[in-house]
C-alpha cells in the first residue's frame, strides 16, 4: 500500500502509536469513510474506532472466535487445525471481539507452513475486504456477533516455544517445525551448538526421546521425527544427506 501510494503522490502517515492527541486528530480530520486494519499490532483508541463513517474493519487471519490475538496462523498450525480462514470484523474496544461481516475458509494441508498459509490468507483477505467495504457502503452489510463458545486466544509467540521438546509426540513437533517456518525456525541443541530444523516428517520408529540415528531420525515421546533439512548456527540450510556428509552423526547420539 505504501509503494502504491508513493507512486501516485498520495501522502503516507505512519505514526509510531496513537498516544498523542495530535496523531488521532490528524486521522479524524481526514473524515475517513472507514479505517481498515491488517496485522497492525496495536489496539486503536476509541476515538479512532469511531472516526470513520463506517467504523474500523479488521482483516483477521482466523475463523473468529477461534484464535483471537497476535499469532493466529502459527497457533492454528501448532494445534493441528484442519482449516483456518479470514474474518472481516467490525472493530470494537476488545481484542478481536467485534461482530463479523464476512468469513471465508481454507484447508490447512500437511504441506502448509506459516509462510504458505500467510500468503494464501493475504490473498483471501484482500478479496474479502473489498467485498465487505462494498457491502458496508451499499447498506447490505450484516454484522454477526461472535459466538460465546469456541473462543481461543493466539498469544504472541515466545522464543522458548521454538525449542523442540523431544519428550512430546513426533506429530506435535512436526507441526511445530512448519509453524515456525519460515521464521523464526524450530531449534534444538546438539553437540554443544544450536541447530535449526526446517523440514521433518513423522516416521514409525521407536527410539528414546532425543536419541538420534545415523539417518537423522530422532526419538520422541511418541514415534520419531526424521529430519529432512537443517542448519547449524552460522551455516547454510542443508538437506539431511548433505548435512551428514559434513557432520556425520554417531548412532546413539542425543539431542538436548
Amino acid at each position: 500500500m505504501k509503494r502504491f501510494a508513493a507512486a501516485r503522490g498520495i501522502e503516507v502517515f505512519q505514526p509510531q502509536n496513537f498516544k498523542s492527541a495530535q496523531a488521532i486528530e490528524r486521522v479524524r480530520a481526514l473524515r475517513p469513510d472507514a479505517l481498515v486494519v491488517a496485522a497492525y499490532g496495536l489496539l486503536l483508541p476509541d476515538a479512532l474506532l469511531e472516526a470513520g463513517r463506517y467504523g474500523a474493519l479488521n482483516i483477521h487471519a482466523s475463523l473468529l472466535p477461534r484464535w483471537r490475538g497476535a499469532a493466529p496462523i502459527q497457533r492454528a498450525l501448532l494445534a493441528g487445525d484442519a482449516q483456518t480462514g479470514i474474518s472481516i470484523m467490525q472493530m470494537d474496544a476488545g481484542l478481536d471481539t467485534g461482530p463479523v461481516l464476512r468469513q471465508a475458509s481454507t484447508v490447512i494441508t500437511s504441506e502448509d507452513d506459516a509462510g504458505t498459509l500467510h500468503h494464501r490468507l493475504a490473498e483471501l483477505g484482500a478479496e474479502l475486504i473489498v467485498e465487505a467495504l462494498a457491502d458496508v457502503e451499499s447498506g447490505r452489510a450484516f454484522a454477526t456477533p461472535q459466538p460465546t463458545v469456541g473462543v481461543t486466544y493466539a498469544r504472541k509467540l515466545d522464543k522458548r516455544e521454538t525449542r523442540l521438546d523431544w519428550t512430546r509426540p513426533a506429530a506435535d513437533l512436526e507441526r511445530a517445525v512448519r509453524a515456525f517456518r519460515p521464521t523464526p525456525g524450530a531449534v534444538t541443541r546438539f553437540d554443544g551448538g544450536e541447530l535449526k530444523i526446517w523440514r521433518a516428517r513423522v516416521v514409525d520408529q521407536r527410539l528414546a526421546p532425543g536419541t538420534v540415528t545415523d539417518k537423522l531420525a530422532v526419538g520422541c515421546g511418541e514415534g520419531a521425527l526424521e529430519l529432512l533439512e537443517l542448519q547449524r548456527a552460522g551455516g547454510k540450510r542443508l538437506a539431511a544427506a548433505d548435512f551428514l556428509r559434513g557432520h556425520p552423526v554417531s548412532p546413539g547420539a542425543h539431542f538436548e
